[in-house]
């Protein structure tokens, strides 16, 4: 889809963009014959650009955009969303443009949703992109923050809202992070924050596509994206807390989003060990308290990464095993995590402490140091044996 800055190319663009809308009318239309199939096939042809477009938003493509070609971005990304608003009550034009939009894709999923969400998806792509001039940028932003006349408001948890939100950012100096009122709390930072809210517009809206949740959530980035779903899972788990029409499934398991989240994490051993791996003991630990399908995996975990320690007996204390990797703690570490067990909640306190003694039984219920690392953790933090 060319994007050029040449008067030529933006008028070619725009009789393009013309000649949809008038195939567009002719497909809404109830009369049938060649001249509606070519206008269908116009139509495909256009909707089949969108990945193309979303890509180069993302790319070093865009340090050559003036405003005006910018300007053409835009319009197309309204363009599209004029599409999905004349056939989303039309369910076979709207299953052949979902079809071939999904064709040939190499990134994340796209169904017909993303249509009506295309000036937003565009925008934030871009807003992301440090490569875009700042000319062109200035002009992004005033477009999102001062959108065309007769254009909708956005609602109160809708992309768009996003969109200005992210674009007002860019403008202003982040404000200071108040401490957490608790430590054993952490607050996610407000960055995250955004991130966890943009996250949980897509997987609501992306619920009815095919793909589903979990096909937004297989074609995230990492690492920073498993900070992300920490941060989403305590805000779903306050919002969860607050409704006092919450089903009791909903107590039990967490809102829909957030199960889609947990789903996703705890069915794959891989994600989840990284997911851990990374995320500070506090962290986990308040997450278990609000998720107890969570507990009991991390729990696990902890032992499993504990039961690879080996004693120094020339150091006197507890090391790696001789090839290292990503899934393996150090004592401190390791020590440090069963501390924020040991102050969180009653249930997950006592979860904790039976595991450890068990362990320690197994290991011989040995009661000095060096023999058992559970009888060491135990000691360190004062625990009756």
């Amino acid at each position: 889809m060319g994007l050029q800055s040449s008067p030529q190319a933006g008028s070619d663009w725009a009789k393009t963009r013309a000649e949809g809308r008038t195939a567009a009318q002719t497909c809404g239309g109830k009369r049938r014959g060649p001249r509606r199939a070519v206008a269908m096939e116009t139509l495909l042809w256009q909707v089949e650009q969108l990945p193309g477009l979303l890509a180069v938003s993302r790319s070093g493509q865009v340090r050559d955009w003036d405003p005006p070609t910018l300007d053409r971005a835009l319009q197309w990304g309204r363009y599209f969303q004029h599409l999905h608003g004349r056939f989303r009550a039309q369910p076979r034009l709207r299953a052949a443009l979902g079809q071939r939009l999904r064709r040939g894709q190499q990134g994340p999923p796209l169904g017909f949703g993303h249509l009506g969400r295309c000036p937003e998806l565009l925008g934030l792509a871009l807003l992301g992109n440090r490569a875009l001039p700042p000319a062109a940028c200035h002009r992004l932003l005033r477009s999102l923050l001062l959108p065309p006349s007769g254009q909708a408001t956005p609602g109160p948890c809708s992309l768009g809202l996003l969109a200005r939100r992210r674009a007002a950012a860019q403008l202003l100096p982040p404000p200071p992070s108040p401490a957490p009122a608790r430590p054993e709390e952490p607050e996610p930072e407000p960055s995250l924050r955004t991130e966890a809210q943009l996250l949980l517009s897509r997987l609501q809206e992306d619920a009815e596509e095919e793909q589903g949740p979990a096909g937004v959530l297989e074609h995230l980035p990492g690492p920073r994206v498993y900070r992300v779903l920490a941060a989403l899972l305590l805000e779903q788990a306050g919002d969860n807390a607050g409704r006092e029409g919450a089903s009791r499934a909903e107590h039990r398991e967490g809102p829909r989003p957030a199960a889609a989240v947990l789903s996703w994490l705890l069915g794959d051993p891989g994600r989840l060990s990284a997911f851990c791996r990374l995320l500070p003991g506090s962290l986990l630990v308040a997450l278990s308290a609000r998720y107890p399908q969570l507990g009991t995996p991390y729990l696990h975990l902890l032992t499993s990464w504990g039961s690879r320690l080996r004693y120094d007996p020339l150091r006197g204390q507890w090391a790696s095993s001789r090839c290292p990797s990503e899934d393996e703690l150090s004592w401190e570490e390791l020590r440090e995590r069963f501390s924020c067990f040991m102050r969180g909640p009653a249930p997950l306190r006592e979860a904790a402490l039976a595991s450890l003694k068990n362990l320690k039984l197994q290991d011989g219920d040995f009661e000095v140091c060096g023999l058992s690392v559970w009888t060491d953790l135990l000691l360190e933090m004062a625990a009756p044996l």
